[in-house]
């Protein structure tokens, strides 16, 4: 083999090692999360009847998820952590609008205690 040859191979198997070692780490990590932080605090503010989507962004910022259930809009804001090493985290607050866009019910859930 040549120098450049070489060369090239110990290149692509250094970066292969490097690759290898990255996702190994990540792996025993064993840690995911899904979704983005929201004010789950400001939950209790929430007003059946009254609250509007302007205000629930206002409150809780973009939707993480946005959906249709029985033809009325709803929004999520989640929030998901997983890991091999311990229990899960999870909070999540799904709000149904009314046709003028007007907070008809929520449900929201967490695990923390």
């Amino acid at each position: 083999m040549n120098n450049v040859s070489l060369s090239s191979l110990r290149a692509v198997n250094l970066s292969l090692i490097l690759l290898t070692g990255s996702i190994s780490f990540a792996g025993l990590s064993g840690c995911a999360t899904v979704g983005k932080d929201f004010a789950a605090s400001r939950v209790v503010e929430l007003k059946i009847g009254e609250t509007t989507q302007n205000q629930v962004r206002e409150m809780f910022g973009q939707p993480w998820r946005m959906g249709m259930e029985d033809g009325r809009h709803t929004w999520t804001y989640g929030k998901y952590r997983y890991s091999l090493f311990g229990p899960a985290e999870t909070e999540d607050l799904v709000i149904r609008f009314d046709n003028t866009g007007t907070v008809r019910s929520y449900t929201f859930n967490t695990s923390k205690r």
